[in-house]
């Protein structure tokens, strides 16, 4: 069977089609029931993240290196030539020459685009700026089949940084294919972006906004937490949003067996630490299949 993927660029969810991304998602699953092939024996990856980062980081090299591959590269750009001034464009231009694969992160959006129009080898986008971070995408697509057993017609609320959140940006556009319900929880000037809400009216979904957790908490059966940045309010606005964002056991009473939380972490104080304890909770599970994800990834595009 043909693989479409081999030697593709991911810079953003929307390079993908709905069969592309049910089939890394089996893949994942696939891997994560049944081990890993040493695929990428011989292969190089390299590791470029231009700002912080603690699970895409480490989890793209953990799938590198389980799969064979080895790695280069670096976490901070301060340890690179960037520092002395150096185009983006030029780094990764020599980047292509080392390694086989390259995964970017960087805080310019558009910067993975860039990258991916200059490289010679396939570049996967692992975060530009509030842009788009595809990956974490398909891992909340995987843990979203895993706890609910499907995609479809699901009824989930987004909650909290929905304005620049790059994360909940990537999962609403990829959510089109699947149809659904959706709940838009935030500040009325941290609201989804109206491109991604004209997207949803073209493909025909209901949506909705609510400024507070307690509107939506019994309707949903995937609660996508985020974290609100403060420092885009007053310290007295703040604290006013925070309350009604935050999600306490005593909200969960209100919740239906199914529902589970999900957040692409780091969490803050969105979400009370007494929530991990709760059958709802599902962000570490969520974090975990990040290395599944990447393994897929990996697999499919430097494997014909």
């Amino acid at each position: 069977m043909t693989n479409s993927l081999y030697q593709r660029d991911v810079v953003a969810i929307n390079d993908l089609t709905k069969d592309e991304i049910t089939k890394i998602i089996e893949l994942a699953i696939e891997l994560k029931d049944n081990g890993v092939p040493h695929s990428l024996q011989g292969k190089l990856v390299a590791s470029c993240f231009f700002e912080p980062s603690t699970r895409t980081r480490l989890s793209f090299e953990a799938a590198a290196q389980r799969l064979g591959a080895n790695i280069i590269g670096f976490s901070d750009v301060a340890s690179t030539s960037g520092k002395k001034g150096e185009s983006l464009s030029d780094t990764v231009k020599m980047m292509s020459a080392y390694a086989d694969l390259m995964v970017i992160r960087h805080p310019q959006e558009g910067s993975a685009r860039l990258a991916a129009d200059v490289a010679t080898i396939p570049v996967i986008n692992a975060g530009d700026g509030a842009n788009q971070h595809p990956t974490q995408t398909l891992l909340d697509l995987m843990t979203i089949q895993e706890c609910q057993e499907s995609l479809t017609d699901l009824r989930i609320a987004f909650v909290g940084d929905l304005k620049y959140g790059r994360t909940v940006h990537s999962l609403a556009q990829a959510m089109t294919h699947f149809g659904g319900r959706f709940y838009f929880v935030c500040p009325e000037s941290l609201a989804m972006p109206n491109e991604i809400c004209d997207l949803f009216k073209a493909n025909n979904m209901s949506f909705s906004f609510h400024q507070s957790l307690d509107e939506v908490i019994s309707k949903v059966d995937i609660l996508y937490m985020t974290r609100l940045q403060k420092e885009r309010f007053l310290a007295n606005e703040a604290a006013a949003f925070s309350d009604k964002l935050r999600l306490t056991p005593d909200l969960l009473t209100k919740a239906q067996k199914n529902l589970r939380v999900m957040h692409p972490l780091p969490r803050v104080d969105e979400i009370d630490v007494a929530v991990d304890d709760t059958p709802h909770a599902y962000y570490f599970q969520q974090a975990a299949n990040g290395v599944f994800v990447r393994e897929a990834l990996l697999h499919l595009i430097l494997n014909d």
